[in-house]
């Protein structure tokens, strides 16, 4: 289908190809979420969490069911050993795959308290997971299991060596996470509206300093429904989902464009041998396209 973009900066029309298409991968599924890109098979994995199962697409050729009990999966990354690291509703905790196919729980607790439903997941330079924790998974029992939150408030976390510490307590309902290039910066999106008319439908960013992280700093609002999924290119721009399709911002909040979807989108991620091609997960759909730049993770790694 022919793309359909709005530029409010003349930097947008760098970063798209308006020669490409917005191709529909897969259809027919529930909620789609946490698309993650695996160079080694050139392959993408992505969630729909309310059927409970986990799709492969190995690009140019068939979708297929990777894993049909993935214990109600919504985000998804791999670490620097190439292993799947999920986010997992249905037993609240954060699961490593490990390449033999055991799993390791890295995080299900917090204070000697259950996790709500941890929901977004990245892994940065020095091995240390970072995840968010929102209540989504056990608001009812379409996307996990309904359930009373053990903990008092939203957080999101970190994991190393074993031990988790939160490194943020301040936002409402902290949703997507991505870092910057340089590791120095972490985004997160708070989608608390999608639940509360007066809640956040922002994008902050945290300064990060080793194992902390600053007090949140809002610098974008999304006007259509809330933040999601979000990525960084390799220069720094923010690319983040929204009722509408995929919202391009400066580092600095600065609304450059967007790219439209007949779907909102729930997240994105980017692949391909050159890092150029996004893979949008997007309601009921999957969409991929060709962009002009890479994602950051396949310049820094």
């Amino acid at each position: 289908m022919n793309l359909d973009i709005d530029i409010y900066d003349p930097r947008m029309r760098d970063l798209v190809l308006h020669s490409a298409d917005l191709v529909l991968v897969h259809t027919g599924m529930l909620w789609t979420e946490g698309p993650v890109y695996f160079p080694a098979g050139d392959y993408f994995l992505w969630s729909d969490i309310p059927t409970n199962r986990l799709y492969q697409w190995m690009t140019d050729s068939e979708v297929r069911v990777f894993r049909y009990d993935s214990d109600n999966t919504n985000g998804n990354t791999r670490d620097h050993q190439g292993r799947l690291v999920s986010c997992r509703h249905l037993s609240r905790s954060v699961v490593r795959l490990e390449h033999d196919g055991s799993e390791t729980v890295l995080a299900n607790a917090f204070e000697g308290k259950r996790l709500n439903a941890p929901n977004d997941v990245v892994v940065s330079t020095d091995g240390s997971v970072w995840f968010t924790d929102p209540t989504y998974g056990i608001m009812s029992n379409f996307e996990g299991q309904r359930a009373e939150p053990e903990q008092p408030i939203c957080r999101v976390y970190r994991v190393a060596n074993g031990e988790i510490t939160a490194v943020v307590e301040s936002l409402q309902k902290p949703n997507g996470l991505a870092f910057s290039a340089n590791e120095s910066t972490l985004y997160v999106a708070d989608s608390a509206r999608s639940h509360d008319e007066n809640g956040h439908h922002h994008l902050f960013a945290c300064t990060r300093s080793g194992a902390t992280l600053s007090a949140p700093k809002p610098i974008f609002e999304i006007e259509h429904g809330v933040p999601d999924g979000l990525r960084v290119d390799e220069f720094g721009h923010i690319w983040c989902s929204s009722a509408r399709g995929i919202e391009v911002l400066d580092a600095d909040g600065t609304h450059l464009g967007c790219v439209k979807t007949p779907e909102p989108v729930a997240n994105l991620e980017f692949g391909g041998p050159k890092g150029n091609r996004l893979l949008i997960t997007a309601s009921r759909s999957v969409y991929s396209l060709y962009v002009a730049v890479s994602g950051a993770r396949f310049t820094a790694n």
